[in-house]
């Protein structure tokens, strides 16, 4: 499933407010800065600082 990026353009991190890259390949919204990703449940995106997951780049 995509987000739309309608909606990547208003999302933000709620930890440091700053952008996040969605990784479609597994489903989260990622930011980089803070080595932390977000999951995506059924197209809707868990911006929980709680549910926050540590994330290692695939690069």
């Amino acid at each position: 499933m995509s987000l739309d990026p309608k909606l990547l353009n208003v999302l933000a991190c709620p930890k440091d407010k700053g952008t996040l890259e969605y990784d479609q390949e597994r489903e989260l919204l990622v930011n980089e800065r803070l080595g932390i990703a977000y999951r995506i449940d059924d197209g809707i995106p868990v911006l929980l600082i709680d549910e926050a997951e540590p994330y290692i780049s695939a690069k």
